[in-house]
C-alpha cells in the first residue's frame, strides 16, 4: 500500500468518525468470508456502515481528530478490526447479538463502542448497548408521560359526566 493510498484511507476514516457520533469497533478475526458477507448484509439492511481497515490507519485517523476523546477506542485497536458506523446507537449491538445467536458463536467480539462521546470498552458491554434508548424512544416515553396525566383527567371527567347522565335518566 502506497503512502497516498494510506492517506486516502485515513481521510476517509476521519470523515466517517466526524460524520457519525456512534461507532463500534469489533474483532472479526475468526469469521469466514461467508460469515463476513452475512454480517455486511445485516449491516446494510439496518443502515449501518461497515468498514474494515488496518489498526494503524484507524489509530492515525482518530489521533488526528482528537487523541484524548478517542483514547479508549484507540486502546482497543488490536487484531483484525471492523468498524460499524450508525446513526442509531444500538443498531450495531443488535446486529452483533443477532449474528452471534444465528451463528451460535461468540464472534464478532465487541472491542469498544463510541456512543455520543462515551466509550464502552469490552465485549461485556454488548448487553448494555442493546438496551440503550434511541432518541426517538426517549421522545416517545416523554410524550407518553406528558399525555398520561391529561388522559387521566379526561377519563375522570368523562366518567363523572356519565354518572351524572345516569343519575338524570334514572330520575
Amino acid at each position: 500500500m502506497t503512502k497516498e493510498q494510506k492517506s486516502e484511507i485515513i481521510e476517509l476514516l476521519k470523515g466517517k468518525f466526524s460524520q457519525y457520533s456512534n461507532f463500534y469497533v469489533t474483532d472479526t478475526e475468526s469469521l469466514t468470508v461467508d460469515q463476513v458477507g452475512k454480517l455486511r448484509r445485516a449491516c446494510f439492511n439496518k443502515q449501518v456502515e461497515m468498514k474494515v481497515a488496518k489498526n494503524t490507519l484507524i489509530k492515525k485517523a482518530l489521533e488526528s481528530l482528537n487523541e484524548e476523546k478517542y483514547k479508549g477506542v484507540i486502546d482497543s485497536l488490536h487484531k483484525v478490526t471492523a468498524l460499524m458506523f450508525s446513526e442509531n446507537p444500538k443498531s450495531p449491538a443488535l446486529i452483533i447479538s443477532a449474528f452471534r445467536k444465528e451463528a451460535k458463536s461468540e464472534k464478532p467480539v465487541l472491542k469498544a463502542a463510541f456512543i455520543n462521546g462515551d466509550v464502552y470498552s469490552g465485549d461485556n458491554q454488548l448487553i448494555v448497548l442493546t438496551k440503550i434508548k434511541t432518541k426517538n424512544e426517549l421522545i416517545g416515553e416523554v410524550i407518553g408521560l406528558l399525555q398520561s396525566p391529561a388522559k387521566r383527567v379526561i377519563a375522570a371527567l368523562l366518567q363523572n359526566a356519565e354518572k351524572k347522565a345516569e343519575t338524570v335518566t334514572a330520575e
